[in-house]
């Protein structure tokens, strides 16, 4: 799998988790506590995914810099 794939990839799946917890959300704001107590912890592990994806770009960007100003090849 590419490096943009990978990074889309996980976008997708933060993407999908804050859809997740859209649900838990507004039942949490109508007075559900039990909701509340899973949208916190849903909340937290898309913390934890941004901040892999956050890792995960800055990481491809930094090799892409690194790739193009590596010396050309000498034949």
């Amino acid at each position: 799998m590419s490096e943009e794939n990978k990074i889309l990839a996980k976008w997708n799946e933060v993407k999908e988790l804050v859809a997740q917890l859209e649900l838990d959300v507004v039942k949490n704001a109508n007075g559900v506590a039990a909701a509340g107590i899973r949208a916190r912890k849903g909340l937290r592990d898309l913390k934890s995914k941004a901040a892999g994806l956050v890792k995960m770009t800055v990481e491809a960007d930094k090799a892409a810099k690194a790739a193009s100003k590596a010396p050309a090849p000498t034949v």
